[in-house]
């Protein structure tokens, strides 16, 4: 691949993950379509597993917000696991993407506990951790298949 073209390549995709962390951020703080409320008093869950073993034991009928609370929370952080490697390839490791993954779901959580936006939940950010690593091994398979194909 010609150094020009991989350039505008790795631009282009620095640009994708920016709007990624802008549309990351408007779900959680300001789309009130994602149940984004303000809260009179601070809100939390610091028990782990509770909501979703809760979301899982009413599997028979579940809601919009029980997908959206389970399925949602790992799937918006699918992107930050499989496009960390654009910043910093040192860093898109397994461990560091699971600790950057976990980071970033704190600071979002403490944000929403602080701005109370939302409610601080630690199954939230056990699920975004899902998600980062998630995100990972596609970006690990992909890469993968990329370089073999590229060696022929």
């Amino acid at each position: 691949m010609k150094k020009g073209t991989k350039k505008a390549i790795y631009f282009f995709l620095r640009l994708l993950f920016i709007v990624y962390v802008v549309l990351l951020s408007y779900v959680v703080f300001f789309s009130e379509r994602y149940g984004r409320v303000a809260y009179d008093t601070m809100q939390y869950n610091l028990v782990p597993f509770q909501e979703i073993n809760r979301y899982l034991s009413q599997i028979k009928t579940i809601t919009f917000t029980a997908v959206l609370n389970l399925i949602g929370n790992v799937i918006i952080f699918i992107p930050f696991g499989a496009m960390l490697f654009i910043w910093n390839k040192k860093v898109a490791t397994f461990f560091g993407t699971i600790i950057l993954s976990f980071l970033l779901s704190l600071t979002i959580e403490t944000a929403q506990l602080v701005s109370k936006l939302g409610v601080f939940d630690v199954d939230d950010i056990i699920l975004n951790t899902l998600g980062g690593f998630i995100g990972f091994i596609i970006y690990k398979i992909v890469y993968g298949i990329y370089k073999r194909r590229t060696k022929q």
